[in-house]
């Protein structure tokens, strides 16, 4: 098992290539179930979520073909060969279960194993499946699997009205009402810029979607979609990661790729700490100001507030932080499994329920951790980066599914990083 070991020694400075996001990718990857003609996905990232979420596809008769050494995903449809997601594949990814609608909406039935992925919480799948009953769907739970049933003639349009807001069953309904006849209004929709990358792709395939970024989304369904080629959106958790490093070791570091746009609510959280934001022609070039960073106050809400997926990296500033600073998990529960490892390295974290209250130290210390979950992961490589001595990260399994190339990243802008098999 892999293990990556991290030397502390000091500023970082150089530029970080942004990936495309994970998290747009694995939405767009099930839109090619919609459609008989190719969906081409440019600046994809290589991740292994990536190839389970392309194994999935293949399973169900999808072509998914990495070209230019996985940059570019070339799917096609046109042959599927069943509507079974099981649970042998589904089990390792949370963003399966994505296959459900655009499945349903095609083929008029799909059975889906109950999804797995990072142990951050329930995460229960039924608004997912409460927004495609909106539509007409029949759905059923048996032995661990959602077996889900379109009514005769296909998905109708429908009124969708999330309780809170949910990424995945705001892109599930998506899909699926683009081909569900007449017109379906998506309310309380998420606003997340994957929301807004996929919804581009399918406008783009032949979809009449108009809304998106906004709290409701509306699609008039159509008979038909057809191929595109579209760009991966920038991934805004790496970027919002990347931007973090030379926030905890000084130093000056331009992430190319992405804007503060992605990260609203985050970008107001760095400045709010002291760190210096400028918006660059290639991306967003982060330093840290004099002295040590100020405690601040974080509360992980929807976009555009700040992402629960940069939580974790977060609290790694906030140890070394002058002050008090308190952060509230509002979106997952069972989110704090990194506290009790930063701890090791010295930092002072005291976890009640929700709410993790960080008393900044001067200094952090080189320790044996062991990673979590994929953000916890890239979390403790954050903190090893400014802490003294050496750290080892075991593991580290977790941080491929969401992190490419991370050791040759934060290499080339200075750090003492290295993989190592055990």
């Amino acid at each position: 098992m892999d293990s990556i070991v991290v030397t502390g020694n000091g500023p970082l400075s150089g530029q970080v290539p942004i990936a495309g996001a994970k998290n747009a990718c694995l939405a767009l990857m099930p839109a090619a179930l919609l459609t008989e003609e190719p969906l081409t996905l440019t600046n994809a990232p290589r991740l292994s979520d990536i190839r389970t979420m392309s194994a999935l596809l293949a399973s169900l008769g999808c072509e998914a073909a990495p070209l230019q050494g996985g940059r570019v995903l070339a799917l096609s449809g046109h042959g599927l060969t069943g509507h079974v997601a099981h649970y042998d594949i589904v089990r390792k990814m949370r963003a399966s279960i994505l296959v459900l609608g655009p499945l349903l909406a095609r083929e008029g039935a799909a059975v889906v194993s109950l999804p797995g992925g990072c142990a951050i919480g329930a995460r229960p799948v039924d608004l997912h499946l409460r927004a495609l009953e909106a539509l007409g769907a029949e759905m059923e739970l048996a032995e661990g699997y959602v077996h889900a049933s379109a009514p005769t003639g296909g998905l109708r349009g429908g009124r969708i009205e999330f309780p809170f807001v949910s990424v995945g069953a705001t892109e599930n309904a998506l899909m699926a009402a683009t081909l569900a006849r007449g017109t379906s209004v998506i309310e309380n929709a998420a606003c997340e810029p994957e929301i807004v990358d996929l919804a581009r792709c399918l406008r783009a395939m032949g979809a009449r979607i108009a809304g998106e970024g906004t709290n409701r989304i509306e699609v008039e369904g159509v008979e038909r979609l057809g191929g595109a080629t579209h760009r991966v959106v920038a991934d805004r958790i790496e970027l919002g990661t990347y931007m973090l490093a030379p926030a905890i070791c000084g130093g000056e570091v331009e992430c190319l790729g992405g804007g503060l746009e992605l990260l609203p609510g985050f970008a107001e959280t760095l400045d709010a700490a002291g760190v210096t934001l400028r918006e660059t022609a290639g991306g967003i070039a982060v330093a840290r100001g004099e002295g040590r960073i100020r405690a601040v106050d974080v509360a992980t809400a929807p976009y555009p507030g700040f992402p629960t997926d940069l939580q974790a990296q977060m609290m790694a500033l906030l140890c070394l932080a002058d002050g008090v600073s308190v952060l509230e998990e509002r979106i997952f529960e069972n989110r704090f499994m990194h506290a009790p490892e930063l701890m090791r390295m010295g930092a002072r974290i005291e976890v009640q329920g929700g709410t993790a209250t960080v008393t900044g130290v001067e200094r952090l210390k080189g320790a044996p951790v062991m990673a979590t979950d994929l953000r916890a992961s890239v979390s403790l490589i954050l903190a090893a980066l400014a802490a003294e001595g050496e750290t080892r990260v075991n593991r580290v399994y977790h941080l491929d599914r969401g992190y490419e190339d991370v050791e040759a990243k934060l290499s080339a802008i200075g750090a003492r990083i290295e993989r190592v098999s055990e």
